[in-house]
């Protein structure tokens, strides 16, 4: 177990970054990060940052604004664990100009600039916190053997991560964070299911609370695809939460991929859209009491899932298609893959 500090120094719009290229035998090699150390015998995390800033860059700052706590875990049969304080501070005195660092090369980053450069895939969850003004936060970051990330928990919640993936769904190798990819726009994977008796579509309403798009017409089911998990297994696990219908691989007809994406502001944030999404038709009989059936198997009723469905109903898909443009139907669907939907029933 260790403690290291850390500080984001802001001017302009930018932050005083350290491209670590100059030691070979480095953890952080050709990683971009911002300016700190270990702490020493008997310092505070305070006393650390600010010998660490004077140290590496020349600067002196009197007050570092502590934002929030990082605990990484990293490793497979021996675990490593390393507490990391997070500063950042827009008040200090600079130098003339920066010193040459034995850690690396100095470099003030535009903001904007910065989520393209090569950071550690968790970085980029403590990263959006200090962008989005966060209160302060403690961030629990899990790295395998492999240095993959894996799990995150801020403030004892966990955090859903996705695979970064290219324009055809498929992973880079890359993880984000589910905030953080709306918040930056990151492209990501989801499974979308189709309910239809042969004549009518289930659409589900969106609950209130929901991050985007809440209270409006939606997908029979849908969800992110989770690192590591697969469409398949993702759209058995979605219909089962939020629907309570447990259905089987052989109830999901695949119609295609679907790319689709959008900027628009929910809850007073922006949020980004770039998904891909894999598509299925699920094929059900309904009978006059309006109970459903996969492959044989009835429900009686649909159970919603509060925090994602505040409601159901069938519609016609033609009908539908045709007023996704009325206000009086508050909606968040695709055209185009509505029309996937029709052409298959």
């Amino acid at each position: 177990m260790t403690c290291t500090t850390l500080c984001y120094l802001e001017k302009d719009e930018k932050y005083l970054m350290l491209h670590r290229i100059k030691k070979e035998q480095d953890m952080n090699k050709d990683k971009w990060i911002g300016i700190g150390g270990h702490c020493e015998e008997g310092e505070s995390p305070e006393d650390c940052i600010k010998r660490e800033i004077l140290e590496e860059t020349g600067i002196i700052v009197e007050s570092p604004d502590f934002r929030g706590i990082v605990t990484f875990v990293s490793g497979a049969e021996k675990i490593f664990t390393e507490y990391m304080m997070i500063f950042t501070s827009s008040d200090f005195i600079e130098p003339e100009e920066l010193p040459v660092c034995d850690e690396g090369v100095l470099e003030w980053v535009p903001k904007e600039l910065l989520w393209n450069m090569d950071l550690w895939d968790g970085d980029r969850v403590f990263l959006r916190l200090l962008a989005q003004k966060s209160p302060f936060f403690s961030l629990k970051l899990v790295y395998d053997g492999d240095d993959r990330f894996t799990a995150a928990v801020l403030n004892g919640k966990d955090l859903e991560l996705f695979d970064i993936v290219d324009d055809n769904g498929n992973p880079t190798g890359k993880t984000e964070e589910r905030e953080t990819a709306h918040f930056l726009g990151t492209k990501h994977r989801s499974s979308h299911m189709w309910i239809s008796d042969g004549k009518n579509v289930l659409f589900q309403k969106r609950a209130a609370c929901k991050d985007s798009n809440p209270g409006c017409y939606d997908i029979s089911s849908a969800g992110h695809i989770a690192a590591g998990d697969d469409p398949v297994s993702s759209a058995i696990r979605e219909m089962k939460e939020e629907l309570g219908l447990d259905i089987k691989e052989n109830d999901l007809i695949f119609l295609g991929l679907h790319k689709g994406s959008f900027e628009k502001e929910f809850h007073g944030k922006l949020f980004k859209d770039d998904e891909v999404s894999f598509v299925y038709l699920c094929k059900c009989i309904r009978d006059n009491d309006g109970h459903i059936s996969f492959d044989g198997k009835k429900f009686q009723n649909l159970v919603f899932q509060e925090s994602e469905v505040d409601d159901a109903k069938w519609m016609d898909p033609v009908e539908c298609f045709n007023k996704l443009n009325d206000p009086s139907f508050p909606n968040c669907i695709y055209p185009d893959e509505l029309q996937m939907v029709i052409r298959s029933l």
